[in-house]
Parts: structure tokens; C-alpha cells; sequence
């Protein structure tokens, strides 16, 4: 098992662009803390700005544990990925031959759905999330509940027929799991990609647990209002079951990034499963520059390198992990607050500026590009 410790290798790189955006991000961008591992050439480097704790001033680890919100959504898809794999199911599946009459009214019709067509988005399901008065109701939520919320709505369109994020589409796809196999999401995700890959900061909470085991930093929530003088909120301790399949998980930049790495690596499908999840569809009204797959999105950033991995937001927490498409070179970061200010608009800007630092043109030459780490923050809103 490779060292997880960043600081045990050197990288071939300079990181000195990177680690101005991270205190940037502190000094202008007025985030608690900001942490980031970058895989580059079989090292490590990682670099944290900020603080863990803003009572207690701690500084953020390597180890620090997060919610990691969406990007979740790439570990459901893989799990999704592996069945198909094993012969268990096929991505051309309905969701009713799975789920039968759990997908219907209001224009949704699970005879006319497809698993893919979950996974990549293109379903047309209604996205519970965007009810939020329903998911004030009560404190936690089966994931049947949440899809009957979904179902309360109209379609967002006729399967097939367009594009939309929709946080449904991965509680079904969780759902389906555990139809398939008899047993918990939480329990395929450990079995088959935690355990198997040494991610030992990585878990999928079992139901409404809120509670943060091990190293981690708070988590601070202005509930996405735009006003900088919002109160902030400690919400370390989040009932996520919401979320669940869709963003309900808890990782580290270092496992991230080691999870990616297969990924993007081969390592985990077979080869024609890593066609389907990297077989890309134009997105509307999403992130700048962004095209999705089943679980993952490419990004072309704003100097033109394209980067693969996936985003994740959710309350006091908002994390990207991105790469080359050969796995040879990882970024993830973490902010532990749901917003930015100054020349940001929202923590994507400052990722943008880090994944501009890392993995653009002019940083392949290893120099330093001093304190002025470029760059052309996004505007777009939350991944999750």
C-alpha cells in the first residue's frame, strides 16, 4: 500500500502558484480554511490555508475528514458500473424492471427510464433537493420519501430529451444497488472500493447518524445566502440522509485523490464499463466549460486543459477532485464553508484558480508563477 502521509515524498513540481491561491482564498476570498493534495508523478504535495476551527484556531491536517456532498454521485456510478461488470444488471435497464411503481406521475414514467439515463442525467426526474420547504418537514428521510417529493413535481423533460442535475436520479441509482444486491449502499461502497483501496477516512453515514468520526474540521454554513453578513452556522454535526447516494459521503483529500486515481487509471471498471462512465453529454446550465459522463464531468478550463473528477457542496462543506485523464497528475481540496467573497462568488472561483495553478499549460514548465496565481474564477452555482 502506497504512504498516504504527503510530506513522505517530493513532488516533480512547483506548487508555489497553488499554495497562493489557498491563502488567497483565506486572505480575499474570507473562507475558515481551505485544504488541498495534489498526486503528481507518484509524490505528493499538500499545501492548507485557514483554520479547522474558528474557536479553536487549529489548523487544518492532511487527515481532516469532510463531506464531500456530489461526489458521492462517482462512487454510487462505479459501484452501478461494477454490477453491470458482473452481469447483475445493464445499464439499458428501466428503472421500473428494479423499482416497479415507484417512478410514475407527473410526467416521470419508469418504463421509459433507463439506468444510464439516471446516471448521466438525462433522465428528466425532478430533483428533490429543489424542494426545500418538503425536506424542512421532518429531521430524516428514507430514500423512498425523498422520491415521492420528486415525484409531487413535474418532469423536467421526456427521458432522453435533454439535460438537468438532478439529486433523484442518484437515489434511485442507490436505490437500485440495493435491490440488485441485497444489501446496503454503505456496504457496497466499503466492500468494493474503500476497503479494497486503503480509503480508510471513507464512509457512506449508515441513516440519519450526523456525526463526524475522526480528525475533521467544522463545517460553517451561511445557508448559501449571498449576503456577506449572513450568520454563520456550525453544522459538523449534519443529518445528511437527503442526500444520501447523491452526496451523503465523507472522504479526505487523500483518499480522494487515490480514489480517482483508479478510476481514471483503469483500475476499477473493465474496459468497456470505463467507456460508458467516460462517455460525455453537453450540460446546460451547470458549471462553465463542463461535460458528464455516468458520475464524472470534464472541465475545460479557462486557459483550454481539460480536467476530469467531480465537484461536491453541501451545508459548511464544498470540495473538487480533478485530473488528467491518465491519472498521472490529482488536485483535491476542500473549503470548510459554503462561500466565498471578493473577486469570488462561490468556492468554484477559487477551485477554478487551483485547478488553473496545477494543471495549466504554462505551470508544466515547473517554475513558480509567484503571487499572482492568474485567474478567471467561475460563476456558476453549487455542484451538488
Amino acid at each position: 500500500m502506497e504512504d498516504a502521509t504527503p510530506a513522505a515524498h517530493v513532488t516533480r513540481r512547483n506548487h508555489d502558484a497553488a499554495q497562493s491561491v489557498l491563502d488567497q482564498a483565506v486572505r480575499e476570498g474570507g473562507v475558515p480554511g481551505i485544504l488541498a493534495q495534489v498526486r503528481d508523478g507518484g509524490g505528493h504535495w499538500f499545501g492548507t490555508a485557514g483554520v479547522a476551527d474558528t474557536r479553536t484556531r487549529r489548523a487544518r491536517g492532511h487527515e481532516d475528514r469532510f463531506r464531500i456532498g456530489s461526489i458521492t454521485k462517482t462512487f454510487t456510478a462505479t459501484v452501478i458500473l461494477q454490477l453491470v461488470t458482473e452481469g447483475q444488471l445493464a445499464l439499458e435497464d428501466t428503472v421500473e424492471r428494479w423499482l416497479p411503481g415507484v417512478l410514475t406521475g407527473n410526467g416521470h414514467d419508469g418504463n421509459t427510464i433507463t439506468v444510464r439515463q439516471l446516471l448521466n442525467h438525462t433522465s428528466g426526474v425532478f430533483s428533490h433537493t429543489s424542494d426545500q420547504p418538503a425536506l424542512s418537514r421532518q429531521e430524516s428521510y428514507t430514500p423512498e420519501e425523498l422520491v415521492e417529493i420528486a415525484m409531487s413535481h413535474p418532469a423536467d423533460f421526456p427521458a432522453g430529451t435533454g439535460w438537468a442535475y438532478s439529486n433523484t436520479n442518484y437515489i434511485l441509482a442507490g436505490m437500485i444497488v440495493e435491490q440488485v444486491t441485497g444489501r446496503m449502499l454503505a456496504d457496497e461502497i466499503a466492500d468494493r472500493l474503500a476497503r479494497p483501496l486503503g480509503l480508510t477516512g471513507t464512509s457512506l453515514p449508515l441513516g440519519a447518524d450526523p456525526v463526524l468520526c475522526g480528525p475533521h474540521s467544522s463545517h460553517y454554513t451561511k445557508l448559501f445566502s449571498p449576503d456577506p453578513d449572513a450568520t454563520v452556522y456550525n453544522v459538523t454535526e449534519l443529518e445528511t440522509s437527503p442526500y444520501w447516494a447523491a452526496g451523503g459521503m465523507i472522504s479526505t483529500v487523500a483518499d480522494l485523490n487515490r480514489f480517482f486515481a483508479a478510476l481514471l487509471g483503469g483500475r476499477l471498471l473493465r474496459p468497456e464499463q470505463q467507456r460508458e462512465m467516460f462517455t460525455m453529454v453537453p450540460t446546460e446550465s451547470w458549471l462553465p466549460g463542463a461535460t458528464y459522463g455516468l458520475g464524472v464531468s470534464r472541465l475545460a478550463l479557462p486557459s483550454g486543459t481539460a480536467v476530469w473528477g467531480m465537484g461536491g457542496a453541501l451545508f459548511g462543506s464544498w470540495s473538487y477532485v480533478y485530473g488528467t485523464r491518465d491519472s498521472t497528475h490529482m488536485l483535491a481540496v476542500n473549503i470548510n464553508a459554503d462561500w466565498a467573497t471578493g473577486r469570488w462568488e462561490d468556492p468554484i472561483g477559487i477551485f477554478t484558480d487551483l485547478l488553473e495553478a496545477e494543471f495549466s499549460r504554462s505551470a508544466d514548465s515547473g517554475t513558480a508563477r509567484g503571487n499572482r496565481a492568474v485567474l478567471l474564477g467561475s460563476t456558476s452555482s453549487e455542484p451538488n
